[in-house]
């Protein structure tokens, strides 16, 4: 009765079980994997907010493939602060990031495709893949000092796919990445470029966490990319931290004819769908100026959640370093020996005995064992009896 492309296992695991039964019966969860921002104690300007959403221009309806002229405008000025030109015409307005993926991954590919995606990464692509009828392909990203995307690796990958699987339509890049937090460098960029001005794929760079480097140094981005078709995807949810507004969208760049052709066929699969509601979209220029106000809350709380996290670790005999991280909401936790060889047993401890929740690394695809993903959006108080939780449950599994 069912397309197979719904066929995922629909059990609970046993640490999703322990949360329930925590939480069922009435016991606090410390939730170290919190990635909603109006969960977390920010301030927004309620006020500007809610007035934005009551314009009488909300009730007026005038559909537009790439939709609301003055909403279009309001992304462009985002883009002009940051030293990006990007015509009004080369946007479009989605409901959600992953809306977007489904518009590029119907655009660039036909059933039985691939994509190239990085891991570790959001284990969103595999699904979104899958809702589509593609392949997923990973190539990684590895770990020295700092975190890199590995050329070569990726060059085998999209030779893998063009000889075991579909014909490969783009490469996903997501800068920073989540949850490493990892910034796509300048020289990965331009051997990205070339690999797929060769090999004739597109780049879809997921920018969503780009406002929030942890680190000074300056940050390109691949919106201006004008030598491979590229869309670059970005949106209120992280931008504003307003996750509930549903505005997101995708840029279009690259040679000139490539991007006319792209531009004319995502306006057909846009205007089949005008998913953006009217009223968000006519106040998306306000929405977008209540960046100024939250984003240096959010800031201060990464900063000061990591800076916790490192002062714990710093204690002789912690069983635990954290890797670099350059932008992002998450940390990553490497294990040293003691702890139990499957991520998945820890956490299922961490859950029952302490009421803590983390995730373990291979919810991100980390393919080696000893690794806890944490998200620093967590008030600081509770970030920090949770990580205490964390690293006492570990120094005792020696």
């Amino acid at each position: 009765m069912f397309a197979r492309r719904t066929d995922w296992p629909l059990e609970p695991n046993a640490l999703t079980r322990e949360i329930g039964s925590r939480r069922a019966r009435g016991l606090p969860v410390i939730d170290l994997t919190e990635s909603n921002p109006t969960r977390c104690g920010f301030d927004y300007d309620s006020r500007a907010i809610l007035q934005a959403l009551s314009k009488p221009a909300a009730l007026d309806y005038a559909p537009d493939p790439h939709g609301l002229p003055e909403a279009r405008r309001a992304v462009a000025a985002y883009y002009e602060e940051r030293g990006v030109c990007v015509e009004p015409n080369q946007i479009f307005l989605t409901a959600s990031t992953s809306e977007a993926y489904a518009y590029l991954f119907r655009l660039l590919a036909d059933p039985g495709d691939s994509v190239l995606a990085p891991q570790p990464s959001y284990p969103l692509f595999d699904f979104l893949a899958g809702l589509n009828d593609l392949e997923v392909v990973t190539y990684p990203l590895v770990y020295g000092s700092e975190w890199h995307m590995n050329v070569d690796a990726l060059t085998l990958s999209v030779e893998r796919a063009n000889r075991a699987l579909g014909i490969p339509r783009a490469v996903i890049v997501v800068h920073p990445n989540n949850p490493t937090g990892s910034f796509v460098k300048a020289d990965e960029s331009a051997a990205l470029a070339e690999l797929c001005r060769r090999h004739e794929l597109a780049i879809i760079a997921d920018e969503v966490f780009s406002d929030y480097a942890l680190e000074s140094k300056s940050r390109f981005s691949h919106t201006a990319c004008d030598s491979v078709l590229t869309f670059t995807l970005n949106g209120l949810s992280k931008i504003s931290a307003l996750p509930q507004m549903k505005l997101a969208w995708i840029v279009v760049n690259g040679p000139n004819d490539e991007r006319r052709q792209a531009i004319g066929r995502l306006e057909i699969i846009a205007d089949t769908y005008l998913s953006v509601s009217t009223p968000v979209a006519s106040a998306a220029r306000e929405l977008l100026a209540t960046r100024n106000t939250v984003q240096p809350q959010l800031r201060a709380r990464l900063r000061q959640n990591l800076e916790e996290l490192d002062r714990r670790l710093a204690v002789p005999g912690s069983r635990a370093v954290r890797l670099r991280v350059e932008g992002g909401w998450y940390a990553i936790l490497r294990l040293g020996a003691g702890p139990p060889a499957n991520d998945d047993d820890l956490c299922t401890i961490l859950a029952r005995d302490d009421g803590v929740l983390v995730h373990p690394g291979h919810f991100y695809g980390f393919e080696a064992e000893g690794h806890l993903v944490l998200s620093l959006l967590p008030v600081p108080v509770t970030f920090a009896e949770g990580i205490e939780k964390v690293l006492t449950r570990l120094g005792s599994m020696s």
